[in-house]
């Protein structure tokens, strides 16, 4: 099969699900990823034979059935280092890298920290902490074994040092006290499921992506709770959010007896991460 019969292949099955730009981005990701041509490579030789990896068939049942590209491939990139995932563990977005980012700019050149990580999933937000400050001791937390499963592949295969222990934040009570401590809850309204994709929706575990309408601070309010034992005088706690609940968020937090609560957009302009000071 030459270059242009195979991404003609996968284009079809790719149209079944998606508009035809998300289409064509679908394919040329997979191409370059599991076949080793670009999209340029096919327009400059669209007669080149393509040597097979993957199973056609298969591949084509998944693309059409809007498997994630990242389970597909088994990876996602995150803070510039590639995360195994797969099936039961969410895939980590690039927003939850600015997260990153900001704690990260806020812990530079300071003194050994301890972090908590709530919720670790796949460990991207633990594992890039860990890596990215080499002074930092982090822990990481979640109730999920699969989930877990992944983080600890991820923390091998990084060398990132992370404790990863299983616990439900609900009921975790350390005895440790930490510097900071991050999440990226559930945060998403249960009524927005109708207004997403296959790939996320029919996929991906609804357990860390929803929240009952009704209770939108359900995860926020335990973590707050876990971060007035467990946070140290002055420690900062930050988390994503959704941009619905950033003012119950913030009252939350200083209702709670936090200071210094700043929230910060996305690169899309969106009410995004909250931080507090304990």
């Amino acid at each position: 099969m030459t270059r242009k019969e195979l991404m003609d292949r996968l284009l079809d099955a790719a149209r079944k699900v998606y508009d035809e730009r998300e289409a064509k981005a679908v394919v040329w990701f997979l191409t370059e990823r599991l076949f080793g041509f670009s999209r340029a490579d096919v327009a400059l030789e669209p007669s080149a034979e393509v040597d097979f990896v993957v199973d056609l068939d298969r591949l084509s049942d998944d693309i059409s059935a809007a498997v994630p590209v990242q389970y597909i491939v088994g990876e996602a990139e995150f803070s510039g280092l590639q995360f195994a995932v797969g099936q039961g563990v969410l895939i980590p977005r690039p927003e939850t890298e600015e997260l990153v980012r900001w704690v990260t700019e806020d812990a530079a050149g300071q003194a050994e920290l301890s972090v908590l990580d709530v919720g670790t999933g796949s460990g991207a937000i633990a594992v890039s902490l860990a890596k990215s400050l080499p002074q930092v001791r982090v822990t990481a937390i979640d109730v999920s074994a699969e989930a877990l499963e992944y983080a600890r592949r991820n923390n091998l295969r990084h060398g990132a040092g992370v404790e990863i222990v299983q616990a439900d934040v609900f009921d975790f009570s350390p005895d440790q006290q930490f510097d900071i401590i991050v999440s990226n809850p559930p945060y998403i309204p249960d009524s927005e499921r109708v207004t997403m994709h296959r790939n996320v929706v029919g996929h991906e575990p609804a357990d860390a992506l929803f929240v009952p309408d009704d209770d939108p601070l359900l995860f926020y309010r335990a973590i707050v709770r876990l971060a007035r034992r467990n946070l140290k005088p002055d420690g900062r706690l930050y988390f994503e959010i959704h941009s619905s609940v950033a003012e119950k968020a913030t009252d939350l937090l200083r209702a709670e007896g936090f200071t210094q609560v700043v929230v910060r957009q996305d690169i899309n302009g969106r009410d995004r991460m909250v931080r507090a000071t304990k």
